[in-house]
């Protein structure tokens, strides 16, 4: 099985839940990109794996012209329809690495928690192809984390992940590892294998609160969670509701945001 391809199908089809639910990116990593590479109304930028939409604004808002390359096809539409108002907004259904993108096209290439479902050996040399010379690829993501300071409800969540998710796909529990700056050092070097120079990296934190409910219905913007076995799902779901309400009924998220920039 084509597991990428198989979780994209289920991906897709969440599409008003994870424009709901699904959060954007902090100013100040926005601003970070801008101080590193220079765009206004006379760049071109390229956006890899848009979803919908959720890091798409602040780059629209320079007046460049961005290409979203989305491989579903729902969210292609949702995206077309979001930002009708913008002209030189385009989208392209297709996975990245198969789509025809010519040479030293554009100024700015991002993608945003989406370029993991590249493969690095196609991804990156092909974003090396398209930028022009002092072009500049940046790659964020935001990287959750539940229950900081309430360590019994984590512990509890653990326990059932492990029940249900973990025996769900084969994983061995106790392996979860939380998101370092070591790692985001060791993601931002990736680029330097292929030609890439001026390399940085930074980090930055915030904290989202969810009720019981509201966490349940992020959880099914997942694609690896709703791809769970229906009546496994919703024992899993139910017990981590169940869970939260336990503990006084609301979940706090302490988010990671890492952004990895590098320069052709």
């Amino acid at each position: 099985m084509d597991y990428r391809k198989e979780l994209g199908v289920v991906f897709d089809g969440a599409v008003s839940l994870y424009d709901r639910m699904r959060p954007g990116y902090v100013d100040e990593l926005y601003k970070a990109i801008f101080d590193y590479v220079h765009i206004d109304e006379n760049s071109s930028a390229v956006e890899v794996g848009s979803g919908s939409g959720q890091a798409t604004l602040p780059v629209l808002k320079t007046g460049c012209a961005v290409t979203a390359v989305e491989y579903g096809e729902n969210f292609s539409e949702l995206l077309r329809d979001k930002f009708k108002d913008y002209p030189k907004f385009k989208v392209i259904t297709g996975k990245f690495e198969d789509v025809g993108l010519a040479d030293e096209s554009c100024d700015l290439v991002f993608s945003a928690t989406a370029f993991h479902w590249v493969p690095e050996e196609i991804g990156y040399p092909k974003v090396y192809s398209i930028l022009k010379k002092g072009g500049a690829f940046a790659r964020f993501a935001n990287r959750p984390r539940n229950s900081r300071n309430d360590p019994e409800l984590a512990r509890e969540i653990d326990a059932i992940y492990d029940e249900h998710y973990n025996k769900y796909y084969g994983v061995r529990s106790g392996t979860k590892e939380w998101f370092t700056e070591e790692k985001a050092k060791e993601i931002s070097m990736i680029p330097s294998k292929y030609g890439f120079t001026d390399i940085r990296y930074h980090l930055f934190h915030r904290e989202r609160v969810f009720t019981a409910e509201e966490y349940i219905q992020l959880l099914g913007t997942y694609s690896d969670h709703i791809a769970i076995e229906e009546s496994i799902r919703k024992v899993f779901f139910t017990k981590i509701e169940d869970a939260i309400n336990r503990h006084g009924g609301k979940i706090t998220i302490s988010d990671t945001l890492d952004l990895e920039l590098a320069r052709k």
